[in-house]
C-alpha cells in the first residue's frame, strides 16, 4: 500500500487545510492526477499524485489541517488489487445472502413523517426529505423546517480563502529569517559583458513573431542551468547532509501585484531549448500570479534564480530557500564603462551574484559556478 503525504510546498511551511478531495476510494489514479486542493498561507494549491493505483482510503477529512509528512491517503498499486480481487472470493452462497440482503432492503420503504403542507412544498422545491432535520412531535418535518432549507440552499457558498499579500509577506519572511539564522551563506559576485548576448537576442527576435520573442532572463535561466551540470554540488538539498539532485529544476522568484513572492520551478531546464524556457516563463508567471500552480511546481525546485529585469539597480543579493544550498541573482543590464585589452567603452553590464551554503560547497566552486555562467553567456549561440 502507498502512502499518500502531504507535500511540503515550500520552505515557510509546516502545514495545510485539506480544502477539498478531487478523488474518492476506487477511483484509478496516475502519476500527475490532481487528486486534492490544499490551503496554505501562499493560498490553495493543486496537489498532485505521484504513483499510479487506485485510491484505497482517504485517511483526512476536508478542511482538517495537515502537517508536512502527513499520511493523507492509501494507494492500493496494481499489484496489490490484482492480489486482492484474488485471495478474497466470497463463497457463492455467502454472495447469495448478500444478494437478497440487498433485495429485501431495497423493497423496505422509508418512511418520513413530514407534515402534508412540509411535502407539498418540499416537492415544488425540489428539496428532499431525507435531507431536513425535522423539529416537530417525534422529529416530523414541519413547514418551517422545508422553508429554512429552503433558504438554506439558496444561500451563496462560502468562497475559498485566498491569500493576502501580508500572509505571503509573512510567510516569505519566515522562511528567509529561519534561513540566515540556520544556513551559513556565502556570497560571491562578478559581472559580465551583455553586448554579445544582447546582440544575438535581437538577431533571433527578428525571426520570431512577438509572441515568441525571447526575453534576456531565458538566456541566464539556460546558462544558470548549463552550469550547474558542470558543478552539481550547488543543485540539491542540504537535509542532514548534501544531496545532489540528477534533475535541474530551476526555482524562479516571481513578484506578485499584491506583494510577496512565488517560487515555481521550471523542470529539467538544462534540457529545455531558449524557446522552452520561454515558453514556460510565459505559461508559469500568470498562473503564480493567480495562485494557481500545482503542487510540483512548489515543491521541486533545486536551485533557485531571482532577476530584477529592467530598472537601475545593479545587484541583488538572495536569501537561500531551504531546502536547497545556492541561490544566483541577476540585477539590471545598466550601461557602465568597460575596460577590455587596454581600451575603455561602455557597455550593458549586468552584475551576477551567487548565494550559497558554506555547508555544501566554498568559495572555489562559487567561482568556477560564476565563471561558468559568464562564459555560457558569451556564447548565447550555443545556449
Amino acid at each position: 500500500m502507498i502512502e499518500f503525504k502531504m507535500p511540503s510546498l515550500g520552505a515557510d511551511m509546516e502545514a495545510g487545510t485539506l480544502v477539498e478531495w478531487l478523488v474518492k476510494p476506487g477511483n484509478p489514479v496516475k502519476r500527475g492526477d490532481i487528486i486534492a486542493v490544499v490551503d496554505t498561507q501562499k493560498g490553495l494549491i493543486d496537489i498532485e499524485v505521484f504513483d499510479e493505483g487506485t485510491i484505497s482510503e482517504l485517511v483526512i477529512k476536508e478542511n482538517e489541517k495537515v502537517p508536512v509528512g502527513t499520511v493523507m491517503a492509501l494507494i492500493a498499486s496494481g499489484k496489490e488489487e490484482g492480489i486482492k480481487k484474488e485471495v478474497i472470493k466470497p463463497a457463492k452462497k455467502v454472495e447469495e445472502k448478500i444478494a437478497m440482503e440487498k433485495i429485501v432492503a431495497a423493497k423496505a420503504p422509508h418512511f418520513i413523517k413530514a407534515s402534508p403542507l412540509a411535502k407539498r412544498i418540499a416537492a415544488e422545491k425540489g428539496i428532499e426529505l431525507n435531507t431536513i432535520h425535522g423539529t416537530g412531535e417525534d422529529g416530523a418535518i414541519t413547514k418551517d423546517d422545508v422553508e429554512k432549507a429552503i433558504v438554506e440552499k439558496m444561500a451563496p457558498k462560502e468562497e475559498k480563502k485566498i491569500a493576502t499579500a501580508e500572509n505571503i509577506r509573512m510567510a516569505v519572511a519566515a522562511a528567509m529569517s529561519k534561513s540566515n539564522r540556520e544556513i551559513p551563506h556565502y556570497y560571491l559576485e562578478t559581472k559580465v559583458d551583455m553586448s554579445k548576448a544582447l546582440s544575438w537576442l535581437a538577431g533571433a527576435n527578428k525571426q520570431r513573431s512577438v509572441k515568441q520573442r525571447l526575453l534576456p532572463v531565458v538566456l541566464l535561466i539556460k546558462a544558470v542551468a548549463k552550469a550547474l551540470t558542470e558543478l552539481p554540488d550547488l543543485n540539491g538539498y542540504w537535509e542532514n547532509g548534501l544531496h545532489q539532485k540528477q534533475d535541474i529544476n530551476i526555482g524562479f522568484v516571481v513578484s506578485l501585484r499584491t506583494g510577496g513572492v512565488m517560487i515555481p520551478a521550471i523542470h529539467n531546464a538544462d534540457k529545455k531549448t531558449v524557446d522552452e524556457l520561454m515558453t514556460s516563463l510565459n505559461d508559469i508567471i500568470p498562473r503564480a500570479r493567480a495562485m494557481k500552480l500545482r503542487s510540483s511546481e512548489l515543491s521541486e525546485s533545486t536551485f533557485t534564480v531571482t532577476s530584477l529585469g529592467e530598472g537601475n539597480v545593479e545587484t541583488v543579493y538572495g536569501v537561500i530557500y531551504p531546502p536547497q544550498v545556492a541561490l544566483a541573482g541577476f540585477g539590471s543590464i545598466i550601461e557602465q564603462p568597460w575596460a577590455e585589452s587596454g581600451m575603455l567603452d561602455v557597455r550593458p553590464v549586468l552584475t551576477i551574484t551567487l548565494s550559497a551554503d558554506h555547508r555544501a560547497s566554498d568559495g572555489a566552486t562559487g567561482s568556477r559556478f560564476l565563471m561558468a555562467v559568464k562564459n555560457h553567456l558569451q556564447k548565447p549561440e550555443a545556449l
